[in-house]
């Protein structure tokens, strides 16, 4: 671990390759597992204010779930909030290119100037999951091993492109410009000391 700003930051986002293959997994993140994309709290409002602007890129039955319980749910185990599935499967927020590619209808909408939210953080983010510890007042970045990315982790290989470079742009989104140069800065000088 090491130490940004003020952020516990894995070394494995510097020693990791990483880069999305969606030809390989057709953006399988987006219907796999037991819960909706992780929210951050000021992220429950803007996804009820867009929803509106949004609904027209969503399928039929994402549609559906929105309207009938809103576009997020609660976890009773541990009181996260995460976006809406269907049928405890994909996200509702998820669509599906020609190529049966995954695809976000919020992005979709965002690429289309309707809304100015691109999509949820920890999805732009994603391989990284952010763990936030309010009463110990920390929050580490992790990197997600996940069976399903197995492909990015070839490609990221192939190419030499560590986790954190790949996500520069949503590094800079959520914390912005100098906390990702100061995260460069420490990659460099780790790589540089081995």
């Amino acid at each position: 671990m090491i130490i940004v700003q003020d952020k516990i930051v894995s070394e494995d986002l510097i020693q990791e390759q990483f880069i999305c293959n969606l030809d390989k997994c057709k953006g399988a993140c987006c219907w796999e597992g037991d819960s909706g994309a992780p929210l951050e709290r000021e992220e429950l409002t803007i996804l009820r204010q867009i929803y509106p602007q949004v609904r027209p890129f969503l399928t039929p039955e994402g549609q559906a779930v929105i309207d009938n319980v809103g576009p997020y749910m609660k976890d009773l185990q541990d009181g996260s909030y995460g976006t809406s599935l269907i049928d405890n499967g994909p996200c509702a927020f998820m669509t599906k290119d020609v190529l049966g590619v995954a695809q976000c209808g919020i992005e979709q909408a965002w690429r289309a100037g309707e809304v100015a939210f691109r999509k949820p953080i920890s999805c732009h983010l994603y391989p990284i999951r952010v763990l936030k510890n309010e009463i110990q007042g920390f929050e580490a970045l992790n990197y997600d091993r996940w069976d399903i990315c197995s492909a990015a982790c070839s490609l990221g290989a192939e190419h030499q492109m560590p986790v954190y470079r790949f996500l520069k742009d949503a590094i800079i989104r959520k914390y912005g410009e100098e906390f990702y140069e100061e995260l460069d800065a420490v990659a460099d000088y780790i790589k540089s000391s081995r």
